[in-house]
């Protein structure tokens, strides 16, 4: 656990009593603060008074007494629009934080470096992949925020290490002085726009995490849609380093990718690094990405070249992100549940030349329209839950579907129609192009049930 020590003595309300509020109570009170908490389900506060966390009713309370409030990420704070609890607190003048921010202010985390990944795809396998490469390198890396454990439950590290934090879009909505040594933006396509407003407010959430770096501070930033393109070009002007990341055309001052080739231009002319091609854990244009971000915040980080290499090869990859779970009978079953919009299931569907895909579930804006380029990759598709009518008439006429309903039946007619094809190596492919919440308590729990289910055909093939 990591004490915030900003607030001794005072009193702080923390709203929203999941993994991350429980852990703002917890650092709170071991800084000296007085932590009282609630949260508007009932069950979470029986919970969480279960384990001894102070309640109090906010509609009840004095607003004067509280310094501030620590707002947990999954409250409203602008859109559609702002939770009551922020109303009040704005109109007595409390501020109203996150737990990054409170990670931001204790001198308790110590002198190590904070790295801060956004992005509306691919930040966790980016996190996960900087932290594997601190470690190997032989430092001790703490990853977590919005991928593990919540940034206060974390253990502080010695000034050799590094924290290693992935950030959504509403967690940097309530920050207002991180200044993170590395900051990394991978790309903005739409998603949240319910959160922010529209593309322009999500966007400049996004830019915000850059606002207040320094001169010494690095700004990593994919540059291959407008939206960060423009942010690179407007922080290029700003004190901190500026590095560019492309899969798609060389850069100056940044890292490249072509034909899965990374090149190193940080310090001067481009010299070729490796073929990412050669590493199984990271495939497809998209984890290029992934793997060129992490090579230059390693960079940032004083990691060597031989190192940085060494932990590419050993990278084990993320759980629900096209994630092998199965070879059975010569068909592969790659869970991507995580892939909850059409741009990240873009990227599976662009990975795998023969795929039986299941797709559906809670339907985001824009549907699967988007994702025609990548239909011939689609022997058939197998829809399911709330979207599955949808998404029929878009594939109609050009993708053989099967409207199967659930993932049960998806998956056991994905496999007996993919082991009945010539083409090589077929693909089972989990990428739902939506969230779970129709059919499954989350993503994890999604792709954790097409894994068993999958392991389950393999132990009847038997």
């Amino acid at each position: 656990m990591i004490r915030v020590e900003q607030f001794r003595d005072r009193t702080v309300l923390v709203f929203g009593l999941a993994r991350t509020g429980i852990a703002v109570v917890r650092a709170l009170e071991a800084g000296g603060a007085k932590a009282v908490a609630w949260d508007d389900g009932a069950q979470s506060r029986i919970e969480a008074q279960g384990v001894g966390v102070v309640l109090a009713d906010p509609a009840t309370l004095d607003w004067s007494q509280f310094a501030a409030v620590v707002l947990s990420p999954g409250v409203p704070l602008t859109h559609p629009a702002p939770h009551p609890l922020v109303l009040a607190a704005r109109s007595a003048g409390v501020p109203v934080i996150g737990d990054v921010e409170l990670l931001a202010g204790t001198p308790a985390r110590g002198a190590a470096p904070l790295v801060g990944i956004t992005g509306t795809n691919g930040k966790s396998t980016t996190t996960a992949l900087i932290g594997h490469l601190v470690a190997t390198s032989g430092r001790e890396a703490a990853i977590g925020g919005n991928l593990g454990r919540a940034v206060l439950d974390l253990d502080p590290v010695p000034a050799s290490g590094a924290y290693v934090i992935e950030l959504s879009s509403f967690q940097i909505d309530l920050v207002s002085t991180l200044a993170p040594d590395v900051a990394v933006l991978l790309n903005i396509t739409p998603d949240h726009l319910d959160r922010h407003g529209d593309m322009a407010g999500y966007a400049a959430v996004k830019e915000s995490l850059f606002a207040h770096q320094r001169a010494g501070q690095t700004a990593i930033i994919g540059v291959e849609d407008s939206w960060c393109q423009a942010i690179a070009d407007r922080i290029a002007a700003g004190p901190q380093r500026l590095l560019r990341l492309s899969t798609t055309a060389p850069v100056d001052r940044g890292v490249y990718v072509l034909d899965g080739i990374l090149f190193d231009a940080i310090d001067g002319p481009a010299e070729q690094i490796v073929d990412l091609r050669t590493f199984s854990r990271l495939p497809g244009r998209h984890n290029w990405q992934n793997a060129a971000a992490a090579y230059a915040a390693a960079r940032a980080l004083g990691i060597s070249r031989s190192a940085i290499l060494t932990g590419l090869a050993s990278f084990p990859g993320l759980a629900h992100r096209m994630e092998l779970v199965a070879e059975i009978a010569g068909v592969r079953f790659i869970n991507d549940s995580k892939a909850t919009n059409a741009d990240a299931a873009a990227k599976a569907l662009a990975a795998y030349p023969a795929i039986w895909w299941i797709a559906g579930g809670k339907a985001k804006a824009g549907g699967i329209d988007s994702l025609s380029d990548f239909f011939p990759h689609i022997r058939r598709a197998y829809l399911i839950g709330d979207a599955a009518p949808a998404f029929a008439r878009t594939l109609n006429g050009s993708v053989a579907f099967t409207e199967s309903g659930d993932l049960a039946r998806a998956v056991a007619a994905a496999f007996a129609d993919a082991r009945q094809t010539p083409d090589d190596r077929p693909v089972v492919l989990l990428s739902p192009a939506c969230a779970s919440f129709d059919q499954f308590k989350d993503y994890e729990r999604r792709g954790d049930t097409f894994r068993a289910l999958a392991m389950a055909l393999g132990e009847c093939s038997a």
